[in-house]
């Protein structure tokens, strides 16, 4: 399994997951010309793009991938805020009122599950390559994830810490409320990966980072003396 991470912020997301045979793109938050750079213009090497909500740093150019002719992924509740209309869109089939059903896209199985933000249906993926068996976790834009997994990589968001943003006197009030109540911070990001299963895993990309109410160095160094696995700030 390879993993690319082709932008992540709050100025736009995407990432590129492939093996010998299937390449995926999760989200498409930049333009449309940014991501045929970054995939030296072979966009007809990709299977399938999956957007975990609607908001634009993560949908963007969901349209133009669907004009090339490229199958983007996403809940009935994020196609309904975005274009309700567009027959396209792929839909996320329910499962029960927390997961969706699994199912597969080349060599790649995709379970998506619940996330906790203020979007209409929002998402994470639980990926795994069934040529090399191993498994992805990705999370973003979460308060939190209730939910256990054994991975081999974890793609998740820790977008903030509790003393930065308390800390930070230019940050308006409601904004604060809003992260808050919306995203991941590192002492939430630190419970659920001691509540996983850690024994496969190999590495953890931290996604989606504040630019304000981080500390890169301090979250790195947190996580990887938590974990004992390299760990990388996208």
């Amino acid at each position: 399994m390879k993993i690319e991470v082709i932008a992540s912020g709050s100025a736009g997301n995407c990432y590129k997951l492939s093996n010998e045979d299937t390449t995926l793109l999760i989200e498409c938050g930049i333009p449309y010309l940014k991501i045929q750079e970054k995939l030296n213009f072979k966009l007809s090497d990709i299977d399938a793009c999956f957007i975990s909500h609607e908001h634009k740093d993560h949908s963007r150019d969901y349209k133009k991938l669907l004009d090339f002719g490229t199958k983007v992924y996403m809940t009935e509740g994020t196609k309904a805020t975005l274009d309700p209309r567009d027959y396209r869109i792929e839909i996320l089939e329910r499962e029960d009122q927390e997961f969706y059903k699994d199912f597969k896209i080349g060599s790649f199985k995709i379970k998506p599950f619940k996330t906790i933000h203020d979007a209409k249906e929002p998402v994470g993926f639980l990926i795994k390559d069934l040529i090399s068996k191993e498994s992805l976790v990705f999370i973003t834009d979460s308060k939190y994830c209730k939910y256990k997994f054994s991975v081999d990589y974890m793609l998740l968001e820790v977008n903030y810490t509790a003393r930065a943003i308390n800390q930070n006197p230019n940050l308006n009030p409601r904004l604060r409320k809003r992260i808050k109540e919306t995203h991941m911070s590192l002492e939430t990001a630190i419970d659920f990966i001691l509540k996983s299963d850690l024994k496969r895993l190999k590495m953890i990309y931290l996604i989606h980072l504040s630019e304000n109410n981080s500390e890169e160095n301090y979250i790195k160094e947190s996580i990887q003396k938590l974990t004992g696995v390299p760990v990388y700030v996208c």
